[in-house]
């Protein structure tokens, strides 16, 4: 028995390599590809508009993707259909490349350029556009465009980061995740262009691979992807709404995912379904290459397009300020515990060992470690660790014991313990948890042991509400509320998004909400706010 497992998954490994290598070569322009340094556009290739991310002191991240709409507007196109289109609108064909020129200014006037260059794609990366720009003065604003052929995209706005060893007296950010296309539309992200920001922090579900025809109020096109070109529809369509894209273009953004850019509740290499593993790495390597395809974020680097394995967390520094961390709690995790052995993934259940187990881990040995060694070493005054859910405790205390949802901090609680009693090991107090996923707006205090006075309180959450996605009902919030004194703060029953502002005294929460399903041009108001006071770990309302 052991030797055939041993080759069933050597097999699936082998298949999972050729899958990742046939995609990496995909990502790579032919050889003998002719250059083109533009094209005469029949229609606007801008079409999904412009965005900037990555801000350090001296480099921002710019991006764009060549897209002269729809091929089939209101429905699914085949890949052969959108090649097609991709061809008659440009006149390029899949072998050749394109030169894309971008200008950076130091006005919104577009009078002083501080910048100009030009990068190549192609239909291997889905003719995206990356360019880091260097050479930049810190902490400032800059305005920036694109050209390509006889066609020029729209203007966008973007800023660095404050010099490393600066002063700063404030950072402003939107905390914002799941944004449910079908599930309403994106007038948090019409507020949030409209924001004074420094940036904005995006904590996964950018983009869903599912339906709920429950809640649909305008629908995906196309059924659940599997492949490069279907994510790719996917991405674009959210991209096609000039909400989102007015957001993309006011501020940089720094992001990182959950599940729904790939699969709903997966863990590392494994699908909730128990899909076959060579065949989930091969939609996972799909799924990762069109999420870079269409953000403002680079993968490890130029050359690892098209893989399995990405790395997305990374540490950025807000001046003398603020470290943030953004980090990834999809690819590295150990499957949830006490798994149903007929569907899997995440779900409800009573009194499960299993999640106090110490070997298991929610963000991977390595991306822990490096994640602890970072806080231990840091010397700013505020550590912000983005991630993608909720880490205080939202389990349900009943007769016959706890019950806890396993897809979330809950299933991986000896993990939670080792991160916040690093935290405590290490006198900082002005530690804040931003996280996303659970549909609700949450301020909670974080303690070792949750709950427990006895434990004291060690770090501060905050967690955003979603975008669109429907939050759960008020029957079962109440039970959490009553089964977890920590949560000073939960909401589920308005969408919208949360504005931190960091100061060296104080990060307050602002939560700016609508109510349920997010209308067009629906104005958000505040439903709550909350401050951390420097020195002293835990909430309070303001």
């Amino acid at each position: 028995m052991r030797r055939r497992r041993f080759l069933q998954s050597a097999a699936a490994s082998v298949s999972a390599l050729a899958v990742a290598q046939a995609l990496a070569a995909l990502a790579r322009p032919a050889a003998a590809a002719p250059s083109v340094p533009g094209a005469k556009w029949r229609a606007d290739p801008f079409a999904l508009g412009v965005a900037s991310g990555e801000p350090r002191p001296d480099s921002v991240l710019l991006w764009t993707r060549l897209y002269p709409g729809q091929a089939r507007p209101g429905g699914s196109a085949t890949d052969a259909e959108q090649a097609a289109h991709f061809q008659e609108k440009s006149g390029l064909i899949a072998l050749q490349t394109i030169e894309v020129s971008y200008e950076v200014f130091e006005d919104d006037g577009l009078k002083k350029r501080a910048q100009r260059g030009a990068v190549v794609t192609h239909a291997g990366r889905g003719w995206s556009v990356h360019a880091r720009v260097e050479g930049l003065k810190p902490g400032r604003p800059y305005w920036y465009r694109f050209h390509s052929g006889n066609a020029t995209s729209p203007v966008g706005r973007t800023r660095t980061a404050p010099a490393l060893d600066a002063a700063v007296q404030r950072l402003r950010l939107a905390l914002a995740s799941c944004q449910h296309y079908e599930q309403g539309y994106y007038a948090a992200h019409a507020h949030m262009a409209r924001d004074d920001l420094d940036l904005v922090l995006f904590v996964g579900d950018y983009i869903y691979e599912s339906s709920n025809p429950q809640y649909r109020i305008r629908p995906h096109t196309g059924g659940v992807p599997q492949t490069l070109a279907a994510y790719r529809e996917r991405h674009a369509l959210y991209k096609l709404d000039a909400d989102l894209r007015a957001s993309h273009a006011a501020h940089p953004w720094i992001c990182t995912w959950d599940d729904h850019e790939v699969d709903n509740d997966y863990a590392a290499g494994q699908s909730a379904k128990y899909a076959d593993p060579a065949q989930f790495l091969a939609r996972r390597a799909a799924a990762y290459q069109a999420y870079f395809e269409h953000m403002p974020v680079m993968p490890g680097g130029p050359d690892t397009w098209g893989g399995a394995h990405q790395r997305i967390h990374q540490r950025w520094a807000w001046g003398q300020l603020a470290d943030l961390w953004t980090l990834d709690c999809r690819q590295y995790r150990t499957v949830q515990p006490c798994r149903d052995p007929l569907k899997g993934g995440g779900r409800v259940v009573l009194n499960c060992a299993e999640r106090d187990d110490p070997h298991r881990t929610m963000l991977g040995q390595a991306q822990e470690q490096w994640l602890t060694e970072g806080l231990a070493d840091s010397r700013r005054r505020w550590r912000l660790l983005g991630q993608s859910t909720q880490l205080s405790s939202t389990g349900i205390d009943t007769p016959l014991g706890r019950t806890i949802y396993t897809d979330g901090w809950d299933g991986y609680s000896a993990a939670r313990a080792r991160l916040l009693q690093a935290v405590a090991d290490m006198g900082q107090t002005n530690v804040v948890m931003l996280g996303g996923d659970v549909h609700q707006n949450v301020a909670a205090q974080l303690r070792v042991v949750p709950n427990d006075p006895a434990s004291p309180v060690v770090a501060s959450e905050f967690v955003s509400t979603s975008i669109t996605t429907r939050g759960m009902g008020e029957g079962a919030l109440t039970r959490i509320r009553a089964s977890n004194p920590d949560i000073a703060h939960a909401r589920s029953d308005e969408r919208g998004y949360t504005r931190l502002d960091v100061t060296p005294q104080s990060a307050t929460a602002t939560f700016l909400t609508t109510p349920f399903p997010a209308q067009v041009d629906a104005p958000l108001n505040v439903q709550a706010v909350y401050v951390v006071d420097t020195g002293h770990a835990g909430v309070h309302p303001a």
